[in-house]
């Protein structure tokens, strides 16, 4: 290229150059700001709210009187050196609990404590307490500890019922998810009945389902009513990642009101038993066989209570031939498929109560008073 071209080839970049340098430099110029163009501002006013709604205020009112009966746990546990044979105390998990009377008695779910050598009770104004274990109900995934407050103590959380909740109703839930704590979540009674696996196979039944948000550390923390009152125990959560998925177990409070007193009084929870022997996967077997839907008493306890009722259990040929006497089809007039069930409706009452139990014996309907005993 002759010189001439390569030099006005040359000037025609560097224009080009020095003319976006230009254009790039003013619209900069319209972002910052130098010297003297600067404007004087100042906060801006702020706009009148107006009043609170009138759930806003209640949902407000519930958890300013309900936190200060709710408690921060923590546990550790004793684990040993394989290499010193030294035993360490090691943090083991945190969970929420709740006052349940005057003598400081705290409400949790057995799962918070099980494994736990020791248990740490934190108050809403920062107070720890070292607690002591005084009973459990793994059945239930209910454990009861107990702190020393010898001054200012949060009231108990006021008890409502279960009996008559209503898929729809609101609740409200208070706990320490991952460890934030003092958390209120919301929701609704999503439905009842449900169950889950609980320990040693144990399948805890009757739970209340909510879509208040409950993660890992809302266990044992209060599922309350829209009066505030205690309808039951954060337990559980159905979540594949482990964070809440608006699927959460509560224990229900009736059974909270019913399993506590004896944890309390006796250090564990005796249940009601009629005194007879059954098996679930073999009762499924003969009744099929039988074609006969209920339970089969398969023995009956000598002494017991459905001896003096006079219940009858199978007869077992000398080869070993069963054969059905007395099948319970109801338990005061609640019918009965199933050996869950069974227990389920008799956990139901207390030791002591008489119950009526409906037996095909025969070939015929009977129904027999049963005063139920301590079981094991």
């Amino acid at each position: 290229m002759p010189e001439n071209g390569r030099f006005l080839s040359r000037l025609i970049w560097i224009t080009l150059a020095v003319m976006l340098l230009i254009f790039l430099l003013r619209d900069m110029s319209d972002f910052f700001i130098f010297g003297d163009k600067r404007e004087h501002a100042e906060p801006r006013i702020v706009e009148a709210r107006g009043n609170l709604a009138e759930d806003e205020l209640s949902t407000i009112e519930l958890f300013e009187n309900s936190r200060d009966s709710v408690v921060f746990i923590t546990t550790r546990q004793r684990v040993m050196d394989a290499w010193t044979r030294n035993i360490f105390s090691v943090p083991s998990g945190t969970g929420s609990g709740f006052i349940w009377d005057d003598h400081g008695h705290i409400i949790t779910n057995f799962h918070v404590i099980k494994g736990a050598s020791e248990a740490m009770v934190r108050l809403v104004d920062g107070r720890d307490y070292k607690a002591a274990l005084v009973g459990a109900s793994p059945a239930h995934d209910i454990a009861v500890l107990r702190i020393g407050i010898g001054f200012q103590r949060p009231s108990p959380v006021p008890l409502g019922t279960s009996y008559d909740l209503k898929v729809g109703q609101k609740v409200f839930a208070i706990g320490n998810p991952f460890g934030l704590d003092w958390t209120l979540t919301t929701g609704i009674v999503s439905a009842l009945d449900r169950s889950l696996p609980g320990e040693n196979g144990r399948i805890i039944s009757n739970l209340i389902q909510t879509d208040a948000a409950i993660n890992p550390g809302n266990s044992g923390g209060p599922l309350l009513d829209s009066a505030g009152r205690l309808i039951g125990i954060n337990t559980a959560i159905y979540s594949p990642s482990g964070a809440s998925a608006g699927i959460g177990f509560a224990v229900p409070v009736d059974t909270v009101n019913r399993v506590v007193p004896q944890l309390i009084s006796r250090g564990k929870y005796i249940r009601p038993a009629l005194g007879i022997t059954v098996d679930g996967k073999f009762n499924e077997h003969l009744t099929s066989t039988i074609n006969v839907h209920g339970i089969v008493i398969l023995g009956v306890g000598r002494g017991s209570a459905a001896e003096a009722a006079g219940l009858k259990g199978a007869a077992i040929s000398p080869d070993g031939e069963i054969t059905p006497r007395d099948i319970i089809i109801a338990i005061n007039g609640e019918p009965v498929d199933s050996v869950e069930k069974l227990l389920l409706i008799i956990d139901g009452y207390r030791v002591g109560d008489t119950i009526r139990v409906r037996v095909v014996r025969d070939e015929q309907e009977i129904e027999v008073p049963v005063t139920l005993q301590p079981g094991e």
